[in-house]
């Protein structure tokens, strides 16, 4: 390029570079549009009703469990996929052990802060959505807690004798799910959402059952080994967050339910936060 061409070329080089900013930010945007979220009105409430619907394609289970980590250090936020959802090692887990186990309180309370948040993921059909009309009767992946998962437990293996068990994975003999969210003294809140009564998805019609199905998105990509930095590159940005000082934080302030502790943190939560919405917030900071 001579010189002449680079210097008429600068006159548009404003243009062009915040032409390229957008699109790397469109790029990076953390929203994935697969993914289905429930919104609440004005008093902190919300309603929508889906349906759970079977493993798609050759996957066996129509729920993947996954595991990540997201807290704040004096070098920044650390948010990532938590290689214990593989079996593998994770040297956050393994900070999170050493300071539980040493007995001091403010160690446990930096654990806490740095636990792993499990989450579900299974793939829906919205059957209504009175905040988002546009959503009804699509296909979307749903990211959930241990409320929601045990109330799909509690329906396949009821407590009583008279409560016969469903799949709610089924398309013929499943049943609605009526999600109904509150805000309980702060916290959001599942204790209301319930199965309604065993139906058959689209009256059994296999046409229409198998166009759905065909619609439904890979599970088990998201626990693919290419989800998950190495051991090597996840202690590298955890000392970068933290710093040499494994006791070294900033307390985060984000309350975040539905947790399972790492090995050695046996903390019980009550409530349930979304964990997509969680981290999109942390994204954004």
């Amino acid at each position: 390029m001579s010189f002449a061409d680079f210097k008429k070329k600068s006159q548009s080089s404003i243009a062009d570079l915040q032409k390229k900013i957008e699109e790397t930010e469109s790029k990076e945007s953390y929203k994935d549009d697969r993914f289905w979220k429930p919104q609440m009105d004005k008093s902190e409430n919300g309603y929508a009703v889906i349906r759970f619907l079977p493993a798609p394609g050759d996957e066996e289970l129509p729920w993947v469990k996954t595991f990540s980590h997201g807290f704040q250090g004096k070098g920044g936020w650390f948010i990532e996929n938590c290689p214990t959802t593989i079996g593998g090692t994770c040297p956050v887990c393994q900070g999170n052990t050493e300071l539980w186990n040493s007995g001091i309180e403010s160690d446990k309370n930096i654990a806490r802060d740095r636990k792993r948040k499990m989450q579900y993921i299974s793939n829906i059909l919205v059957v209504s959505d009175p905040s988002n009309p546009q959503n009804e009767g699509k296909v979307f992946l749903y990211r959930f807690g241990k409320k929601i998962f045990d109330k799909i437990q509690e329906a396949m293996s009821p407590e009583f004798e008279d409560e016969d068990p469903i799949n709610p994975f089924d398309f013929w003999k499943g049943a609605d799910f009526k999600l109904k969210i509150r805000k309980v003294a702060g916290y959001v809140n599942y204790d209301k959402s319930e199965f309604a009564g065993p139906s058959q998805l689209f009256g059994g019609d296999d046409e229409q059952l198998e166009a759905l199905w065909k619609k439904e998105y890979s599970l088990q990509a998201f626990v693919a080994p290419d989800q998950f930095k190495t051991y090597e590159e996840l202690k590298t940005k955890f000392d970068n967050v933290i710093g040499t000082n494994l006791r070294s934080t900033e307390v985060n302030n984000e309350t975040v339910e539905d947790v399972e502790d790492t090995p050695s943190v046996r903390e019980e939560v009550s409530e349930e936060t979304d964990a997509l919405d969680y981290f999109e917030r942390l994204a954004n900071e």
